[in-house]
């Protein structure tokens, strides 16, 4: 009984909704949506990701939320964009970072978009990427103490930006 409650105890679960828009664009938040497929991750206290669980729904793989040595961050992770999430080249990127505890005055963070550097203070944890072109992209967060010189990394998130099409455009034309 006391493993049981041992094992209870070491897993987090978040429940995150998926959909689909008129124009094929995959959305994902955590609130319920008509139509949104509820989808529940599970995050052991190790890190490491339990995998899809069927909740009456299927999940994908959530950014990592783990405390690493060292640093013992409880939570570290990329909220936004979500994995997979679909943008019009002439939208604004909102990006933030989940960071809990705060960010201690002597670690920075550094944020990298496909391997690239991005140029933003060290303690940016939102900000906006405005009018990307098409293309897939990854995107990173380090954290540097830099006393230490310790260092953590979140998992990257993948997202695209796509381009309306004529055929397709992104909303209705106006008459």
């Amino acid at each position: 009984m006391a493993l049981g409650l041992l094992i209870a105890f070491s897993v987090q679960a978040a429940v995150i909704y998926r959909w689909v828009d008129a124009d094929g664009v995959v959305h994902y938040s955590d609130q319920a949506s008509p139509g949104a497929e509820k989808i529940v991750t599970a995050t052991s206290s190790s890190g490491s990701v339990a995998g899809p669980r069927p909740s009456t729904g299927s999940t994908p793989q959530m950014p990592q939320q783990a405390a690493q040595k060292g640093l013992n961050y409880s939570e570290f992770s990329i909220s936004s964009p979500v994995a997979d999430q679909s943008f019009f080249a002439e939208d604004v990127v909102a990006v933030h970072l989940s960071l809990s505890p705060s960010l201690r005055p002597n670690q920075a963070i550094t944020w990298h978009l496909n391997g690239r550097q991005l140029d933003f203070p060290p303690d940016s944890i939102s900000f906006a990427l405005p009018r990307l072109d098409r293309g897939t992209y990854v995107l990173t967060a380090s954290i540097t103490d830099q006393q230490t010189g310790e260092s953590q990394s979140s998992s990257g998130v993948t997202f695209y930006v796509r381009q309306p099409s004529t055929l397709a455009p992104q909303s209705p034309l106006k008459k």
